[in-house]
C-alpha cells in the first residue's frame, strides 16, 4: 500500500492538475506490480511499479528500445530512482484471455498466427552484440532448477546415483545441439499472457529478460504454454506455418520441416524442465501458488518429447523413475 501511495504522488507530479484514479491492472511472477491511471478525460496509461531494492528498471528501458520494430509499450515517463514508469495502454485482454472467452480453435489459431507474425519480425531484425547471449552456463543455470526446486521441493527427494547419472546424460545431450542453433533476440517469455490484443497488431509485454539465443526458443514459449494446452495436430500445423513464414523471410531455419521440429521439441525440453523449477521455487521460496498447479503440464509436454527422441531417453527414465509414466492432470499435487 506504501508502494502505491508512492506511485500516486508521483504522479500527480508527473501530471499537475489533471485529476486520475489508480487501479490495479497486473501482477508479474517477479515482483513488479502495474497499475492503470484514469484520468477525467477518459484518456488512461499504465504506471509500472518496480521497487529498486529489488530490481532495476535498467533491463525494460535497453530491450524496449531494441524491440522498437514491434509493438511493445511505449515509456512516457520513468524514474529509475523510484523504480516507477508510465506507458501507454495497450488495453487489458491478453490473448489467453481472449482465447478462454472464445473456446473456439479457430479462433485461437488466428491470434497465435498473428503473434508468430510478430515473431517474425522481432528475429529478422535481431543484431548480435546488443543483448547478452544464451550461453550453455545461462541453459545449465535454467534446467538446474528441476532438480534444485521440483525435485528437491515438489517431490522431497534428493536424485539417487543411477537419476544422477540419467541427469547427467541429458544434459551433456541436450545442450550442444541448443547452443549449435542459429540466434536471434529471444524474448524468453512470449506467452498468450504476454500478449494483449491492441490496436493494429498484438502488443508485447514482459520483455526485459530478452537474451540472443536459438531461433526456436520463442515459438516453444508461445505453443507449448502453462495455462493453455492445444492437441499435437493443433501445434504441428502453426510449428509447420511458422517454418514457412520464417524461411520466406530469410531466417535461418533448416530447408527440410522435420529438422527444424526436432529443434523445436528439443528447445522445449530444456524450457520445459526450467519452467517446472521456477514455479516449484515460486511455491515453495516466494509463496506464490498460482504457477504450481500447472506443473504437471510441463511433466507431460517433458514425456511427450523424450519418448520420442531415442537420444532422450536417459530423461524419460528419470521422469518415469520420479513421477510415473502416466498422464498428469494439470492441478494435481504431489
Amino acid at each position: 500500500m506504501q508502494r502505491q501511495t508512492e506511485l500516486k504522488n508521483w504522479l500527480e507530479t508527473v501530471y499537475p492538475n489533471r485529476i486520475f484514479e489508480l487501479s490495479f491492472a497486473a501482477a508479474d511472477a517477479d515482483f513488479r506490480r502495474y497499475f492503470r491511471a484514469a484520468f477525467s478525460d477518459g484518456g488512461t496509461v499504465v504506471c509500472m511499479d518496480a521497487p529498486p531494492d529489488k530490481m532495476s528498471v535498467a533491463p525494460y528501458l535497453k530491450v524496449q528500445k531494441l524491440f522498437d520494430m514491434i509493438n511493445v509499450p511505449q515509456v512516457l515517463h520513468v524514474d529509475e530512482k523510484l523504480g516507477f514508469m508510465v506507458l501507454n495502454d495497450l488495453g487489458s485482454t491478453t490473448f489467453l484471455t481472449a482465447m478462454q472467452q472464445a473456446r473456439n480453435e479457430t479462433a485461437d489459431k488466428a491470434l497465435l498466427l498473428e503473434a508468430i507474425d510478430e515473431l517474425v519480425v522481432l528475429q529478422k531484425n535481431s543484431c548480435p552484440g546488443l543483448l547478452p547471449e544464451y550461453d550453455r552456463e545461462v541453459m545449465l543455470r535454467e534446467i538446474n532448477l528441476f532438480p534444485e526446486w521440483f525435485v528437491a521441493k515438489e517431490l522431497g527427494k534428493t536424485l539417487n546415483f543411477k537419476q544422477r547419472e540419467w541427469w547427467n546424460q541429458t544434459v551433456e545431450t541436450l545442450l550442444p545441439p541448443l547452443l549449435a542453433q542459429p540466434q536471434v533476440y529471444v524474448h524468453r517469455d512470449y506467452i498468450v499472457r504476454n500478449l494483449m490484443l491492441a490496436e493494429g497488431r498484438p502488443g508485447v509485454l514482459d520483455f526485459q529478460d530478452a537474451l540472443y539465443g536459438p531461433i526456436a526458443y520463442d515459438l516453444v514459449s508461445l505453443l507449448r504454454d502453462a495455462f493453455i494446452e492445444w492437441e499435437e495436430e493443433f501445434v504441428l500445423d502453426l510449428v509447420i506455418r511458422y517454418w514457412e513464414k520464417a524461411r520466406a523471410a530469410g531466417l535461418p531455419v533448416p530447408e527440410q520441416f522435420d529438422e527444424f521440429y526436432r529443434w523445436f521439441e528439443w528447445m522445449g525440453v530444456q524450457r520445459h524442465l526450467k519452467v517446472a523449477g521456477i514455479f516449484a521455487r515460486l511455491y515453495y521460496r516466494d509463496g506464490k501458488d498460482k504457477y504450481r498447479p500447472e506443473i504437471p503440464r510441463f511433466l507431460n509436454y517433458l514425456r511427450r518429447a523424450s519418448r520420442r527422441y531415442h537420444d532422450l531417453a536417459p530423461l524419460y527414465a528419470l521422469l518415469v523413475d520420479l513421477v510415473g509414466d502416466e498422464e498428469l492432470e494439470t492441478g494435481f499435487t504431489f
